[in-house]
């Protein structure tokens, strides 16, 4: 009796079914980031502008990146090559020093924007879809347009140094990132509990980041791939009405490495920063 074919490695056992057509994103170009942010502007929640007038020094506790903006356009006079902008929107929480008291946490918004050229091949097929929209009418969806999608996978930065500058002498040292913002998406100001203060003060905060990141350029494609069997699950569901609570419990693997923690140094993986884009 011939072996079950399942997910993993092939073995010269296993014999080939058939040939089968799938639709896939299939990625054209794709590169990694190591950027290392220096002195991104931060604008404050109204209460952390409060404490930031009155703060002598403040140190960096934390930086959550809430989300990113993809814009895609083609490179003109270089067909198949395609411009990525992307902007990062970054939540910082610091810690500020107001006198002799304890440390005081302040929130504020920081952004960064970045540009890639990637290879995204060309198409100018337009491509419908009969599947509903949710709210609308049940009807076919518009023409997308030829453009590749970008893609941007990246992980919390790691936040390198936060200080406070005067406003009197921001504007030479910092002119790069001396631009005021006065608009974001809804959706990044409701990540905060206050209003975000834009126009300067008297103090202002900036932030350094260090960001890890993969940016790439997909298209839908059919490919042919060999095919074994149809993929069914051989593991049983648990966790059935008929089980108690202590026997779901029992089953829980220990936790041993929430009381003990590792021994692997993970300072060398970011001891060496690179401020280049590695293909």
């Amino acid at each position: 009796m011939p072996e079950k074919v399942v997910p993993g490695p092939i073995t010269p056992a296993h014999t080939l079914k058939e040939a089968v057509c799938i639709h896939t994103k299939k990625i054209f170009d794709a590169c990694r980031d190591k950027d290392c942010l220096e002195d991104l502007r931060v604008y404050p929640t109204r209460c952390s502008q409060g404490i930031i007038e009155r703060a002598s020094n403040v140190r960096c506790r934390r930086a959550e990146l809430l989300w990113t903006y993809i814009d895609v356009e083609a490179v003109p006079f270089n067909r198949g090559f395609y411009t990525v902008d992307v902007k990062y929107f970054y939540r910082i929480v610091a810690d500020a020093f107001c006198g002799v008291s304890k440390p005081v946490e302040v929130t504020g918004l920081a952004t960064f924007d970045k540009r890639v050229i990637l290879f995204g091949s060309e198409g100018n097929a337009k491509i419908f879809s009969s599947r509903a929209s949710l709210g609308a009418a049940d009807c076919q969806l518009m023409g997308s347009a030829s453009l590749p999608a970008a893609i941007v996978e990246a992980v919390d930065p790691i936040c390198l140094n936060v200080k406070l500058v005067e406003k009197c002498g921001c504007h030479h040292h910092h002119r790069d990132n001396d631009c005021d913002l006065y608009e974001v998406p809804e959706c990044i100001a409701d990540c905060f509990d206050e209003e975000l203060i834009f126009d300067g003060d008297d103090k202002r905060m900036f932030v350094t980041l260090g960001q890890f990141s993969i940016i790439r350029l997909e298209r839908d494609t059919q490919l042919v791939i060999p095919s074994y069997d149809f993929c069914m699950p051989e593991k049983e569901c648990i966790g059935s009405n008929e089980d108690s609570p202590c026997e779901l419990f029992r089953r829980i693997k220990f936790p041993v490495d929430e009381f003990f923690p590792t021994n692997v140094s993970s300072f060398e993986e970011y001891r060496d920063v690179q401020f280049h884009c590695q293909k």
